[in-house]
């Protein structure tokens, strides 16, 4: 009897560090059209109950499910399915943001080539407070042959 193919560990966990400078909290909300002033303007977010610049929600947000395609892409060939993300608290300009996940579970899937993988992850800020959690999933496949991708043309 054969076993089926295995990608991805079982509880296995990968993180990242994101600090998130004033500049990147408006310009990263300028690039999705998120026009709010919280996220732009110095003096109205200041007099706000925030106390100066929060990121919109979309930027820890993107950053949080990119990492999953940055970790899987260095060993197989990752597919975003799903994502259930909970924003908790606001983020601010000048937070440092530690992104963790971790593999829940895992099966291969022989009609999609590869393992469901299901994940659970958290954002915390430096004061270790939980601003964003989420759950994941996704299909982690084989990465292609490297010499089908770099097949030269016939002379």
């Amino acid at each position: 009897m054969t076993t089926a193919p295995r990608i991805v560990t079982i509880g296995e966990t990968f993180s990242s560090t994101l600090e998130l400078s004033a500049e990147s909290v408006k310009s990263f909300a300028t690039l999705v059209n998120d026009l709010n002033p919280l996220h732009h303007d110095d003096a109205y977010a200041a007099q706000s109950r925030f106390g100066g610049l929060i990121a919109s929600g979309t930027q820890p947000t993107a950053h949080f499910m990119a990492l999953l395609a940055t970790h899987f892409s260095t060993y197989a060939q990752p597919l975003g399915l799903e994502f259930d993300i909970k924003l908790k608290k606001a983020v601010h300009a000048h937070d440092t943001l530690i992104i963790r996940w971790r593999v829940r579970d895992a099966y291969w899937k022989p009609s999609l080539n590869g393992d469901l993988t299901h994940l659970e992850g958290t954002v915390l800020n430096q004061r270790g407070e939980t601003v964003l959690v989420g759950s994941s999933t996704i299909l982690v496949m084989p990465k292609p042959e490297a010499s089908a991708q770099a097949q030269s043309p016939a002379s």
